[in-house]
């Protein structure tokens, strides 16, 4: 599958994509790995799902974005929100940010968009000795007779060249990046837990995922979604959803 345009996907990815549950951000504070007064480079922002949380709790947050159309949105909800939150277009692998600046740097949901060893490297480069890299995920997950499980299947079936369906949640292959680039100290956690959905924020969280509003075109995008529409009046009438997903999180620091 091709590199999505997540630009194309920022109005459904700003209004139906859920954050991490408020248990993740109680776990990374436990873990040490963030506290106020913690300044954090948030790479893949998106629209800033986990860096306005950041900033809302007192981190010194800036996100950065290769996807206009994400920058946008993610700086128009930090201002709806009263966040102080900065948003910037940049790459992971080439940051532009000074050597040694940061304390967390955090990829969420965005890792394996990257080329991996460049971004474990630039990660390193911009962290104090002692910082920390983090890499998060919450993804949904396709359990048999769930709603994700028939989704994917409706996915496939609109677009052939989706292959991110079928996960486990669990993503350990990045110890290998981390430790490549020289990180210490490798540790992981996560979780299981449901998300609620609306009908209408499920399809609009499922049109905001790579395989359908970033990769389809317009029309292609509005027949997956009224078969999407009629799957859930048909299998699963009752809301809210019961979203299945689990959280991955790895992380490790730079010496």
């Amino acid at each position: 599958m091709s590199q999505p345009d997540w630009s194309a996907t920022s109005a459904d990815y700003a209004r139906h994509r859920q954050g991490f549950p408020s248990r993740f951000f109680d776990l990374i504070g436990r873990e040490g790995l963030f506290r106020p007064g913690v300044r954090v480079l948030d790479l893949g922002t998106g629209t800033g799902v986990v860096a306005r949380e950041l900033a809302r709790r007192g981190g010194e947050v800036l996100g950065l974005d290769p996807a206009p159309g994400q920058i946008a949105a993610a700086r128009r909800l930090a201002a709806e929100e009263g966040l102080a939150a900065r948003f910037a277009e940049g790459l992971a692998e080439r940051t532009d940010q000074p050597t040694g600046h940061f304390d967390l740097v955090v990829a969420a949901q965005c890792w394996h968009w990257f080329d991996r060893q460049l971004a474990a490297a630039e990660a390193r480069r911009v962290l104090k000795p002692g910082g920390r890299l983090l890499i998060c995920h919450n993804d949904w997950l396709p359990l048999p007779g769930s709603v994700p499980h028939a989704t994917e299947f409706l996915i496939e079936a609109h677009n052939p060249h989706w292959r991110m369906g079928r996960t486990t949640g669990f993503y350990p292959a990045w110890a290998a990046d981390m430790a490549a680039a020289g990180f210490r100290n490798i540790a992981f956690a996560g979780f299981d837990h449901e998300a609620q959905y609306s009908h209408a924020d499920w399809r609009g969280r499922v049109r905001a995922s790579a395989g359908i509003s970033s990769t389809l075109g317009p029309e292609a995008v509005a027949r997956f979604d009224a078969e999407h529409a009629a799957l859930l009046e048909s299998r699963f009438p009752e809301e809210p959803l019961r979203v299945p997903h689990r959280v991955f999180a790895i992380w490790a620091t730079a010496p």
